[in-house]
């Protein structure tokens, strides 16, 4: 897996304490945009997953991928989805978010095939948040993942729900 460093959405001063360089979800606002990095597929890493998660033939061997409509070998949904949960998570820890999990995710779509030598472009929009009733110090939010390829085709998209640790209203304090 070859990796692009993440970009961040939000730009924060160089001369700050560490908990205000963490970003919890009182930071995020709805229709916050951010450009999470890239990967370059490899055929060796097609292959690996699918031998140990995905066995359909067409992911891996190019033959059997010749007679379906894939037409040559192709990277396994799950293994999409996993290479975005590598970059996504990446971005989150250079970027300190304080995130606490993820309760699901929703509207799943694998839109496009994934070859040997793409190179998949992860980003995300937040479009929905709701503080915590019954847990104040956390706060959720929806954000729809976005992945395309170099060609800027959309290959994935689903929407993720996280869940952060709030700094405000009742929030635990961090010491700085």
């Amino acid at each position: 897996m070859q990796r692009s460093t993440a970009t961040r959405a939000l730009s924060r001063p160089t001369r700050r304490t560490e908990k205000e360089a963490m970003i919890f979800f009182d930071d995020i606002d709805v229709g916050t945009r951010t450009e999470h990095g890239s990967v370059t597929v490899t055929r060796e890493e097609i292959i690996d997953f699918a031998t140990k998660y995905d066995p359909q033939p067409f992911h891996l061997s190019d033959e059997a991928a010749a007679m379906t409509p894939f037409g040559k070998i192709a990277a396994s949904g799950w293994n999409t989805c996993a290479l975005t949960m590598r970059v996504l998570v990446d971005s989150w820890k250079e970027q300190q978010a304080m995130g606490l999990g993820s309760p699901g995710l929703d509207e799943l779509r694998w839109l496009k095939p994934v070859y040997p030598g793409d190179t998949l472009h992860v980003a995300s929009e937040v479009v929905e948040k709701k503080p915590s009733r019954s847990k104040p110090h956390i706060g959720s939010m929806w954000s729809d993942i976005l992945v395309t390829n170099q060609h800027g085709e959309l290959v994935l998209k689903f929407r993720s729900i996280v869940m952060m640790l709030r700094k405000t209203a009742g929030a635990p304090q961090l010491d700085a």
